[in-house]
Protein backbone atom coordinates (compact mmCIF):
# COMPACT_ATOMS: atom_id res chain seq x y z
CA UNK A 1 0.00 0.00 0.00
CA UNK A 2 1.04 3.61 -0.33
CA UNK A 3 2.77 5.31 2.57
CA UNK A 4 0.65 7.26 5.05
CA UNK A 5 -0.23 10.70 3.77
CA UNK A 6 0.27 9.62 0.14
CA UNK A 7 -2.65 10.75 -1.98
CA UNK A 8 -3.71 10.49 -5.59
CA UNK A 9 -4.04 13.92 -7.17
CA UNK A 10 -7.08 14.74 -9.23
CA UNK A 11 -6.52 15.07 -12.98
CA UNK A 12 -8.35 17.08 -15.61
CA UNK A 13 -7.45 15.76 -19.04
CA UNK A 14 -9.69 17.72 -21.41
CA UNK A 15 -7.87 20.44 -23.36
CA UNK A 16 -8.56 24.00 -22.29
CA UNK A 17 -10.46 26.26 -24.68
CA UNK A 18 -8.10 27.93 -27.12
CA UNK A 19 -6.80 31.16 -25.62
CA UNK A 20 -4.85 33.82 -27.43
CA UNK A 21 -1.12 33.20 -27.18
CA UNK A 22 1.37 35.54 -28.74
CA UNK A 23 3.39 33.61 -31.31
CA UNK A 24 6.31 34.95 -33.32
CA UNK A 25 7.97 32.73 -35.94
CA UNK A 26 11.07 32.66 -38.13
CA UNK A 27 12.24 30.24 -40.83
CA UNK A 28 14.37 27.36 -39.56
CA UNK A 29 16.40 24.66 -41.32
CA UNK A 30 17.17 21.27 -39.82
CA UNK A 31 18.07 17.84 -41.18
CA UNK A 32 16.59 15.08 -39.00
CA UNK A 33 18.97 12.78 -37.20
CA UNK A 34 18.90 9.04 -36.72
CA UNK A 35 20.14 7.20 -33.65
CA UNK A 36 21.00 3.57 -33.01
CA UNK A 37 19.70 3.98 -29.45
CA UNK A 38 16.30 5.61 -29.76
CA UNK A 39 15.51 5.20 -26.06
CA UNK A 40 18.52 7.19 -24.85
CA UNK A 41 19.36 10.32 -26.81
CA UNK A 42 22.90 11.54 -26.19
CA UNK A 43 21.89 15.16 -26.80
CA UNK A 44 18.26 15.52 -25.79
CA UNK A 45 18.39 19.30 -25.33
CA UNK A 46 19.57 21.16 -28.41
CA UNK A 47 18.36 24.60 -27.28
CA UNK A 48 20.20 26.21 -24.35
CA UNK A 49 18.93 29.44 -22.84
CA UNK A 50 21.24 32.34 -21.99
CA UNK A 51 20.99 34.29 -18.72
CA UNK A 52 20.98 37.69 -20.44
CA UNK A 53 18.16 36.69 -22.78
CA UNK A 54 18.22 34.72 -25.99
CA UNK A 55 19.38 31.17 -26.60
CA UNK A 56 21.73 28.82 -28.44
CA UNK A 57 20.68 26.11 -30.88
CA UNK A 58 22.67 23.11 -32.10
CA UNK A 59 21.15 21.87 -35.37
CA UNK A 60 22.14 19.41 -38.04
CA UNK A 61 22.18 21.36 -41.33
CA UNK A 62 23.51 18.75 -43.75
CA UNK A 63 24.66 15.14 -43.73
CA UNK A 64 28.18 16.25 -42.78
CA UNK A 65 27.58 19.54 -40.97
CA UNK A 66 26.07 20.92 -37.78
CA UNK A 67 25.81 24.54 -36.75
CA UNK A 68 25.68 26.33 -33.41
CA UNK A 69 23.53 29.44 -33.69
CA UNK A 70 22.85 32.22 -31.23
CA UNK A 71 19.50 34.03 -31.28
CA UNK A 72 18.30 37.01 -29.29
CA UNK A 73 14.93 36.89 -27.53
CA UNK A 74 13.21 38.31 -30.63
CA UNK A 75 14.40 35.37 -32.80
CA UNK A 76 17.05 37.47 -34.55
CA UNK A 77 20.14 35.43 -35.35
CA UNK A 78 23.21 36.97 -33.69
CA UNK A 79 25.77 34.54 -35.14
CA UNK A 80 26.06 31.08 -36.71
CA UNK A 81 29.13 28.84 -36.62
CA UNK A 82 29.44 25.76 -38.80
CA UNK A 83 30.76 22.46 -37.39
CA UNK A 84 31.72 20.14 -40.25
CA UNK A 85 31.73 16.44 -39.33
CA UNK A 86 33.77 13.78 -41.06
CA UNK A 87 32.53 10.29 -41.85
CA UNK A 88 32.03 8.28 -38.67
CA UNK A 89 31.58 11.36 -36.47
CA UNK A 90 28.54 12.18 -34.32
CA UNK A 91 27.74 14.83 -31.72
CA UNK A 92 27.93 13.40 -28.19
CA UNK A 93 27.46 16.47 -25.99
CA UNK A 94 26.29 20.09 -26.04
CA UNK A 95 26.47 22.47 -23.09
CA UNK A 96 27.28 26.07 -22.21
CA UNK A 97 28.96 27.81 -19.31
CA UNK A 98 29.08 31.54 -18.59
CA UNK A 99 31.44 32.40 -21.44
CA UNK A 100 31.32 29.64 -24.00
CA UNK A 101 29.51 26.69 -25.49
CA UNK A 102 31.11 23.25 -25.84
CA UNK A 103 30.31 20.58 -28.42
CA UNK A 104 31.73 17.07 -27.91
CA UNK A 105 32.16 14.88 -30.99
CA UNK A 106 32.58 11.09 -31.10
CA UNK A 107 34.47 9.51 -33.97
CA UNK A 108 34.86 5.83 -34.75
CA UNK A 109 37.28 4.60 -37.38
CA UNK A 110 38.85 1.24 -38.15
CA UNK A 111 41.76 2.20 -35.90
CA UNK A 112 40.17 3.76 -32.80
CA UNK A 113 37.39 5.71 -31.12
CA UNK A 114 37.98 9.32 -30.15
CA UNK A 115 36.19 12.04 -28.23
CA UNK A 116 37.06 15.58 -29.28
CA UNK A 117 35.57 18.97 -28.45
CA UNK A 118 35.09 22.46 -29.83
CA UNK A 119 34.47 25.52 -27.70
CA UNK A 120 32.66 28.56 -29.08
CA UNK A 121 32.75 32.07 -27.66
CA UNK A 122 29.23 33.10 -26.66
CA UNK A 123 29.81 36.70 -27.69
CA UNK A 124 30.80 36.12 -31.33
CA UNK A 125 30.65 32.37 -32.04
CA UNK A 126 34.40 32.10 -32.65
CA UNK A 127 35.33 28.43 -32.68
CA UNK A 128 38.46 27.05 -31.02
CA UNK A 129 40.71 24.48 -32.71
CA UNK A 130 39.49 20.96 -32.06
CA UNK A 131 40.73 19.48 -28.77
CA UNK A 132 41.25 15.74 -28.49
CA UNK A 133 39.89 14.53 -25.16
CA UNK A 134 40.12 10.74 -25.18
CA UNK A 135 41.09 7.74 -27.29
CA UNK A 136 39.70 4.21 -26.92
CA UNK A 137 39.92 0.96 -28.84
CA UNK A 138 37.61 0.47 -31.77
CA UNK A 139 36.13 -2.67 -30.16
CA UNK A 140 35.71 -1.06 -26.74
CA UNK A 141 32.38 0.18 -25.43
CA UNK A 142 31.45 3.62 -26.64
CA UNK A 143 33.09 6.25 -24.36
CA UNK A 144 30.95 8.47 -22.13
CA UNK A 145 30.55 12.23 -21.66
CA UNK A 146 28.99 14.31 -18.87
CA UNK A 147 28.88 18.02 -18.03
CA UNK A 148 28.51 19.61 -14.61
CA UNK A 149 25.19 21.35 -13.87
CA UNK A 150 26.64 24.80 -14.71
CA UNK A 151 28.65 23.58 -17.72
CA UNK A 152 31.98 24.62 -16.22
CA UNK A 153 33.35 21.06 -15.90
CA UNK A 154 33.42 18.14 -18.32
CA UNK A 155 34.28 14.51 -17.67
CA UNK A 156 34.92 11.92 -20.38
CA UNK A 157 35.61 8.26 -19.83
CA UNK A 158 36.39 4.92 -21.45
CA UNK A 159 35.75 1.38 -20.24
CA UNK A 160 38.20 -1.41 -19.47
CA UNK A 161 36.41 -4.73 -19.85
CA UNK A 162 37.13 -8.41 -19.48
CA UNK A 163 34.82 -10.99 -21.05
CA UNK A 164 32.26 -8.22 -21.65
CA UNK A 165 32.29 -7.26 -17.95
CA UNK A 166 33.32 -3.73 -16.94
CA UNK A 167 36.39 -3.92 -14.69
CA UNK A 168 37.38 -0.25 -14.58
CA UNK A 169 36.66 3.19 -16.00
CA UNK A 170 39.40 5.59 -17.02
CA UNK A 171 38.23 9.20 -16.82
CA UNK A 172 39.60 12.69 -17.40
CA UNK A 173 38.13 15.89 -15.99
CA UNK A 174 38.41 19.18 -17.92
CA UNK A 175 37.51 22.76 -17.09
CA UNK A 176 35.39 25.00 -19.33
CA UNK A 177 38.50 25.98 -21.32
CA UNK A 178 39.11 22.28 -21.98
CA UNK A 179 42.21 22.27 -19.81
CA UNK A 180 42.85 18.96 -18.06
CA UNK A 181 42.22 18.99 -14.30
CA UNK A 182 42.54 15.32 -13.34
CA UNK A 183 43.01 11.79 -14.63
CA UNK A 184 41.18 9.10 -12.69
CA UNK A 185 40.70 5.34 -12.72
CA UNK A 186 37.62 3.87 -11.03
CA UNK A 187 37.99 0.18 -10.19
CA UNK A 188 35.03 -2.23 -10.25
CA UNK A 189 36.70 -5.59 -9.67
CA UNK A 190 34.68 -5.84 -6.46
CA UNK A 191 31.37 -5.67 -8.33
CA UNK A 192 31.38 -9.20 -9.65
CA UNK A 193 28.30 -9.86 -11.74
CA UNK A 194 26.02 -7.65 -13.76
CA UNK A 195 25.82 -3.96 -12.82
CA UNK A 196 25.13 -0.57 -14.39
CA UNK A 197 27.46 2.40 -13.97
CA UNK A 198 27.83 6.00 -15.11
CA UNK A 199 29.85 9.09 -14.13
CA UNK A 200 28.68 12.58 -13.12
CA UNK A 201 30.80 15.66 -12.46
CA UNK A 202 30.06 18.52 -10.05
CA UNK A 203 30.61 22.23 -10.56
CA UNK A 204 33.76 21.93 -8.43
CA UNK A 205 35.14 19.06 -10.53
CA UNK A 206 34.30 16.27 -8.06
CA UNK A 207 33.22 13.06 -9.75
CA UNK A 208 30.28 10.94 -8.64
CA UNK A 209 30.28 7.37 -9.90
CA UNK A 210 26.79 5.90 -9.64
CA UNK A 211 26.14 2.17 -9.58
CA UNK A 212 23.13 -0.10 -9.70
CA UNK A 213 24.91 -3.24 -8.57
CA UNK A 214 25.25 -6.10 -6.10
CA UNK A 215 23.32 -8.34 -8.48
CA UNK A 216 21.11 -5.29 -9.27
CA UNK A 217 19.98 -4.84 -5.67
CA UNK A 218 21.96 -1.80 -4.44
CA UNK A 219 22.18 1.87 -5.41
CA UNK A 220 25.68 3.13 -4.70
CA UNK A 221 27.44 6.47 -5.16
CA UNK A 222 31.20 6.94 -4.91
CA UNK A 223 32.57 10.49 -4.66
CA UNK A 224 36.08 11.32 -5.91
CA UNK A 225 37.59 14.73 -5.20
CA UNK A 226 40.43 16.28 -7.18
CA UNK A 227 42.23 17.57 -4.07
CA UNK A 228 42.11 14.41 -1.98
CA UNK A 229 42.71 10.66 -2.43
CA UNK A 230 39.74 9.90 -0.16
CA UNK A 231 36.83 8.11 -1.81
CA UNK A 232 33.52 8.52 -0.01
CA UNK A 233 30.96 5.76 -0.61
CA UNK A 234 27.24 5.71 0.16
CA UNK A 235 25.18 2.63 -0.60
CA UNK A 236 21.67 1.33 0.11
CA UNK A 237 19.87 -1.89 -0.75
CA UNK A 238 16.63 -1.36 -2.65
CA UNK A 239 16.21 -4.93 -3.86
CA UNK A 240 16.19 -8.20 -2.01
CA UNK A 241 13.75 -10.93 -1.07
CA UNK A 242 10.31 -9.72 -0.02
CA UNK A 243 7.50 -12.13 0.79
CA UNK A 244 9.55 -14.92 -0.73
CA UNK A 245 9.96 -13.05 -4.03
CA UNK A 246 13.33 -11.85 -5.33
CA UNK A 247 13.14 -8.18 -6.29
CA UNK A 248 15.74 -6.49 -8.52
CA UNK A 249 16.41 -3.02 -9.92
CA UNK A 250 14.70 -2.84 -13.32
CA UNK A 251 15.47 0.82 -14.12
CA UNK A 252 17.38 3.52 -12.26
CA UNK A 253 18.14 7.21 -12.65
CA UNK A 254 20.48 9.60 -10.84
CA UNK A 255 20.41 13.41 -10.83
CA UNK A 256 23.30 15.52 -9.50
CA UNK A 257 22.42 18.95 -8.11
CA UNK A 258 24.58 22.13 -8.17
CA UNK A 259 25.33 21.74 -4.42
CA UNK A 260 26.64 18.18 -5.00
CA UNK A 261 23.66 16.47 -3.42
CA UNK A 262 22.48 13.63 -5.56
CA UNK A 263 19.06 12.01 -5.92
CA UNK A 264 18.40 8.50 -7.17
CA UNK A 265 15.24 6.65 -8.13
CA UNK A 266 14.77 3.00 -9.00
CA UNK A 267 11.87 1.00 -10.36
CA UNK A 268 12.14 -2.52 -8.94
CA UNK A 269 10.48 -5.62 -10.34
CA UNK A 270 10.14 -9.29 -9.46
CA UNK A 271 12.92 -11.33 -10.99
CA UNK A 272 10.84 -14.35 -12.00
CA UNK A 273 7.66 -12.68 -13.26
CA UNK A 274 8.93 -9.24 -14.28
CA UNK A 275 5.99 -7.67 -12.43
CA UNK A 276 6.61 -4.10 -11.30
CA UNK A 277 7.07 -4.12 -7.53
CA UNK A 278 7.85 -0.62 -6.23
CA UNK A 279 9.52 2.76 -6.67
CA UNK A 280 12.47 3.53 -4.37
CA UNK A 281 13.99 7.02 -3.95
CA UNK A 282 17.25 7.97 -2.20
CA UNK A 283 19.01 11.27 -1.41
CA UNK A 284 22.81 11.31 -1.06
CA UNK A 285 24.21 14.34 0.77
CA UNK A 286 27.96 14.77 0.35
CA UNK A 287 28.32 17.87 2.55
CA UNK A 288 30.46 17.76 5.71
CA UNK A 289 27.49 16.30 7.58
CA UNK A 290 27.02 13.88 4.72
CA UNK A 291 24.12 11.55 5.15
CA UNK A 292 21.88 9.34 3.08
CA UNK A 293 18.08 9.47 3.25
CA UNK A 294 15.86 6.68 1.98
CA UNK A 295 12.23 7.51 1.14
CA UNK A 296 9.40 5.11 2.03
CA UNK A 297 8.78 2.86 -0.95
CA UNK A 298 5.82 3.34 -3.27
CA UNK A 299 4.21 0.01 -4.10
CA UNK A 300 2.90 -0.72 -7.58
CA UNK A 301 -0.22 -2.30 -6.15
CA UNK A 302 -3.40 -3.45 -7.92
CA UNK A 303 -4.86 -0.05 -6.99
CA UNK A 304 -2.00 1.67 -8.77
CA UNK A 305 -2.59 -0.44 -11.90
CA UNK A 306 -6.26 0.52 -11.77
CA UNK A 307 -5.29 4.22 -11.64
CA UNK A 308 -3.00 3.75 -14.66
CA UNK A 309 -5.76 2.04 -16.65
CA UNK A 310 -8.20 4.79 -15.75
CA UNK A 311 -5.79 7.49 -16.96
CA UNK A 312 -4.91 5.71 -20.22
CA UNK A 313 -8.31 4.21 -21.00
CA UNK A 314 -6.66 0.79 -21.24
CA UNK A 315 -7.42 -2.53 -19.60
CA UNK A 316 -3.86 -3.73 -19.00
CA UNK A 317 -3.32 -6.71 -16.71
CA UNK A 318 0.08 -5.47 -15.57
CA UNK A 319 2.38 -2.43 -15.72
CA UNK A 320 4.87 -2.61 -18.58
CA UNK A 321 7.30 -0.44 -20.58
CA UNK A 322 7.47 2.30 -17.92
CA UNK A 323 10.90 3.95 -17.60
CA UNK A 324 12.28 6.69 -15.36
CA UNK A 325 12.82 9.90 -17.33
CA UNK A 326 13.33 12.82 -14.89
CA UNK A 327 14.08 13.75 -11.30
CA UNK A 328 12.92 17.36 -10.90
CA UNK A 329 13.81 19.36 -7.78
CA UNK A 330 12.32 22.69 -6.66
CA UNK A 331 14.22 25.37 -4.74
CA UNK A 332 12.37 24.18 -1.60
CA UNK A 333 13.83 20.67 -2.13
CA UNK A 334 10.53 19.14 -3.14
CA UNK A 335 11.08 16.33 -5.64
CA UNK A 336 9.04 15.13 -8.59
CA UNK A 337 10.01 11.75 -10.06
CA UNK A 338 8.77 11.30 -13.63
CA UNK A 339 8.39 8.02 -15.47
CA UNK A 340 6.94 7.48 -18.93
CA UNK A 341 5.52 4.53 -20.79
CA UNK A 342 7.36 4.16 -24.10
CA UNK A 343 7.68 1.25 -26.46
CA UNK A 344 7.97 0.14 -30.07
CA UNK A 345 5.49 -2.13 -31.82
CA UNK A 346 8.22 -4.59 -32.75
CA UNK A 347 10.83 -4.75 -35.45
CA UNK A 348 13.58 -2.36 -36.46
CA UNK A 349 11.38 0.05 -38.42
CA UNK A 350 8.31 0.02 -36.18
CA UNK A 351 6.77 3.26 -34.87
CA UNK A 352 7.61 4.54 -31.41
CA UNK A 353 4.91 5.19 -28.84
CA UNK A 354 4.88 7.22 -25.64
CA UNK A 355 1.87 6.99 -23.41
CA UNK A 356 1.04 7.96 -19.85
CA UNK A 357 3.31 9.99 -17.57
CA UNK A 358 3.67 8.71 -14.00
CA UNK A 359 4.40 11.53 -11.55
CA UNK A 360 5.44 11.02 -7.92
CA UNK A 361 5.72 13.95 -5.51
CA UNK A 362 7.94 13.99 -2.42
CA UNK A 363 8.19 16.79 0.16
CA UNK A 364 11.45 18.31 1.41
CA UNK A 365 11.81 15.46 3.92
CA UNK A 366 11.55 12.92 1.09
CA UNK A 367 8.16 11.72 2.28
CA UNK A 368 5.78 10.63 -0.52
CA UNK A 369 3.01 13.22 -0.81
CA UNK A 370 0.98 12.41 -3.95
CA UNK A 371 1.01 10.69 -7.31
CA UNK A 372 -0.58 11.59 -10.64
CA UNK A 373 -0.91 9.67 -13.89
CA UNK A 374 -1.27 11.75 -17.05
CA UNK A 375 -2.99 9.97 -19.91
CA UNK A 376 -1.63 10.65 -23.40
CA UNK A 377 -1.06 8.70 -26.60
CA UNK A 378 1.75 9.80 -28.93
CA UNK A 379 3.21 7.99 -31.92
CA UNK A 380 6.08 8.78 -34.29
CA UNK A 381 7.74 6.99 -37.23
CA UNK A 382 10.78 4.90 -36.42
CA UNK A 383 13.07 7.34 -38.27
CA UNK A 384 12.21 10.08 -35.76
CA UNK A 385 12.74 7.92 -32.68
CA UNK A 386 11.50 9.86 -29.68
CA UNK A 387 12.67 13.30 -30.83
CA UNK A 388 9.11 14.51 -31.51
CA UNK A 389 7.09 12.59 -28.91
CA UNK A 390 7.43 12.33 -25.16
CA UNK A 391 7.68 15.59 -23.27
CA UNK A 392 9.89 18.44 -22.09
CA UNK A 393 9.69 19.82 -18.56
CA UNK A 394 10.93 22.81 -16.58
CA UNK A 395 10.71 23.85 -12.92
CA UNK A 396 9.66 27.37 -11.89
CA UNK A 397 9.21 27.97 -8.17
CA UNK A 398 6.81 25.32 -6.88
CA UNK A 399 5.49 24.54 -10.37
CA UNK A 400 6.58 22.10 -13.07
CA UNK A 401 5.53 22.81 -16.65
CA UNK A 402 5.18 19.94 -19.12
CA UNK A 403 5.03 20.36 -22.90
CA UNK A 404 3.77 17.64 -25.25
CA UNK A 405 2.83 17.50 -28.92
CA UNK A 406 -0.53 15.75 -29.13
CA UNK A 407 -3.78 15.66 -31.05
CA UNK A 408 -6.56 16.37 -28.58
CA UNK A 409 -10.18 16.62 -29.71
CA UNK A 410 -9.04 16.79 -33.31
CA UNK A 411 -6.54 19.61 -32.79
CA UNK A 412 -2.83 18.96 -33.38
CA UNK A 413 -0.87 21.36 -31.17
CA UNK A 414 1.82 21.65 -28.53
CA UNK A 415 0.08 21.50 -25.14
CA UNK A 416 1.16 22.96 -21.81
CA UNK A 417 0.30 21.34 -18.48
CA UNK A 418 1.12 23.01 -15.15
CA UNK A 419 1.76 20.88 -12.07
CA UNK A 420 1.58 22.26 -8.53
CA UNK A 421 4.40 20.38 -6.82
CA UNK A 422 3.04 20.96 -3.31
CA UNK A 423 -0.44 19.58 -3.99
CA UNK A 424 0.07 17.39 -7.05
CA UNK A 425 -2.82 19.12 -8.82
CA UNK A 426 -2.33 19.24 -12.57
CA UNK A 427 -4.09 21.87 -14.66
CA UNK A 428 -5.87 20.91 -17.84
CA UNK A 429 -3.72 20.99 -21.02
CA UNK A 430 -3.61 24.33 -22.82
CA UNK A 431 -2.82 24.51 -26.54
CA UNK A 432 -0.13 27.00 -27.53
CA UNK A 433 -1.84 27.82 -30.82
CA UNK A 434 0.86 26.49 -33.16
CA UNK A 435 -1.54 24.42 -35.32
CA UNK A 436 1.11 21.76 -35.82
CA UNK A 437 0.84 19.63 -38.96
CA UNK A 438 -0.59 16.17 -38.34
CA UNK A 439 0.64 14.30 -41.45
CA UNK A 440 3.37 11.67 -41.63
CA UNK A 441 6.21 14.14 -42.18
CA UNK A 442 8.37 15.85 -39.57
CA UNK A 443 6.10 18.28 -37.73
CA UNK A 444 7.60 18.96 -34.28
CA UNK A 445 11.13 18.58 -32.86
CA UNK A 446 10.96 18.25 -29.08
CA UNK A 447 14.75 18.63 -28.67
CA UNK A 448 14.60 22.33 -29.61
CA UNK A 449 12.01 23.22 -26.96
CA UNK A 450 13.14 25.49 -24.12
CA UNK A 451 11.80 28.08 -21.69
CA UNK A 452 13.24 31.62 -21.72
CA UNK A 453 11.17 32.35 -18.60
CA UNK A 454 8.01 30.91 -16.98
CA UNK A 455 5.77 32.40 -19.69
CA UNK A 456 8.04 32.41 -22.75
CA UNK A 457 8.74 29.23 -24.71
CA UNK A 458 10.76 28.63 -27.87
CA UNK A 459 10.41 25.59 -30.10
CA UNK A 460 10.49 24.25 -33.64
CA UNK A 461 7.41 23.00 -35.48
CA UNK A 462 5.80 22.85 -38.92
CA UNK A 463 2.40 24.53 -39.26
CA UNK A 464 -0.58 22.80 -40.81
CA UNK A 465 -0.40 24.76 -44.05
CA UNK A 466 0.72 24.15 -47.63
CA UNK A 467 4.27 25.15 -46.75
CA UNK A 468 6.47 22.25 -45.69
CA UNK A 469 8.96 24.51 -43.90
CA UNK A 470 9.90 24.21 -40.25
CA UNK A 471 9.50 27.35 -38.17
CA UNK A 472 11.32 28.55 -35.07
CA UNK A 473 8.62 29.84 -32.73
CA UNK A 474 8.56 32.05 -29.67
CA UNK A 475 5.36 31.69 -27.68
CA UNK A 476 4.33 34.05 -24.89
CA UNK A 477 1.76 32.22 -22.78
CA UNK A 478 -1.14 34.26 -21.46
Amino acid sequence: MFAAGFSVAALVLNPAPASAQRVKSAAFSYLPETSQDRYNQRVAHKTLTLPGGGFLILARKAANEYAVQRYDQDLKQVWSTALPLAAGEAVDGFMRSNGQATVVVHQKTEAAQQLSAYSLDLANGQKSPVKQLLTAGTRDRRPGTAFSPDGSRLVVWSYATQKNQIKAIKATVYDEKLLKLKDRTYDFHDQGGFFSVTVHVGNDGSQFVTLAGDDMKKLTVRRYRNDSPEVKVMSVSVGGTFGGKVVNIFDSRFALQPDNTLYAAAICNERETGLYHSLKVVKYDFSDEGEMKFAPEIAFSPEYLADANKASGAAAQRLEDIYLTDLLLTAEKQLVVVAEKKYEEGGEDSPGHTRELHLFGFNEFLTPAWHSIVGKDQVAPAAEGYSSIGYQAAVFGSEVQFLTWEKLKGKSDVYLRRLNVQTGVLQEPKGLGLNVAADQNLAYVKDFTAWLDPKTIVGVSRPSKKSAALMLNKIVVK
